[in-house]
């Protein structure tokens, strides 16, 4: 497995694989990997003949600058993992090689990214969409997986490779959980004893919902409103949103139908959470 620091040394190895018909693939990560990282990582050594993944904790997207400090960092952990999983590069730049300074250029998205995350986080999805948009030129043409515990991101991410005409695939792939429901994230790590034991009753929410449709109930208002019925059921949750939007759009619906997205964001002391499920479908991620 070869690590590279250098944006421009991976660009030119994923051009000399392409160059013998190799399909190149590209995992996006921050590091602290999980399950749900390898889950994408597999998928992607599946499909691909040449795979990189790369590892990056993007200050542009982190409102908080604490909460950019308290991001865990485990690179070796990491790489061990990756080695594993017969990786074949590593693209770990740092924060120089990614963002020369000064920065004065950015890909700032808008309609997707003005809502749900996007109207909590200001700025956040133009971080996420510029430093995203630079692998993609180290990547030029292949595949690129990310996971659907991102649904917004991953909405904005797919429209921007249409937009900008880039011949890259993005992928993605469902989410993984803890055998208590949890949706993996690295943030989980963050959690003390307390907070992990209360942290299950997102997914909880997300599951009285879509029970709540099975019954036969359609109007989202009422559906919702049993959701967060049972989210308040445990004090350490501050619910940012919850709702079901189009899947496509992420505009807000009045009724429910089967590929309807849930989605649900909140805070648990100093950690935030989002999830979400399709409102309709068995959720095979359980």
């Amino acid at each position: 497995m070869r690590i590279v620091n250098q944006l421009d040394e991976a660009y030119q190895l994923f051009r000399a694989e392409r160059i013998d018909r190799k399909k190149c693939g590209l995992v996006p990560t921050m590091g602290a990997l999980h399950e749900g990282h390898l889950r994408l990582v597999e998928r992607a050594r599946a499909e691909c003949d040449f795979l990189a993944v790369s590892i990056f904790v993007n200050a542009m997207q982190f409102n908080d600058k604490g909460d950019h400090e308290r991001y865990p960092r485990t690179v070796q952990a990491d790489l061990d993992l990756l080695a594993a999983k017969g990786v074949d590069m590593v693209i770990l730049p740092t924060d120089q090689e990614m963002h020369p300074e000064p920065i004065q250029f950015q890909v700032v998205p808008s309609g997707l990214s003005e809502v749900l995350e996007g109207a909590s986080r200001p700025g956040h999805f133009a971080g996420v969409a510029t430093v995203v948009m630079k692998l993609f030129h180290v990547l030029s043409e292949g595949l690129a997986y990310f996971g659907e515990k991102d649904f917004q991101q991953l909405a904005i991410i797919k429209r921007m490779v249409v937009e900008f005409h880039l011949p890259i695939s993005v992928i993605g792939v469902a989410i993984v959980r803890e055998a208590d429901g949890l949706a993996m994230s690295s943030r989980n790590m963050l959690l003390s004893k307390e907070e992990r034991a209360a942290a299950p009753a997102l997914h909880d929410s997300i599951e009285v919902l879509r029970r709540g449709y099975a019954s036969g109930e359609r109007r989202v208002e009422s559906l919702v409103q049993q959701a967060k019925t049972e989210l308040a059921k445990e004090p350490l949750f501050k619910v940012d949103y919850l709702c079901v939007v189009n899947p496509a759009t992420l505009d807000l619906l009045e009724f429910a139908e089967d590929n309807s997205r849930i989605l649900v964001a909140a805070n648990i002391g100093l950690v935030r959470l989002i999830d979400n499920s399709v409102v309709g479908a068995i959720d095979a991620q359980k």
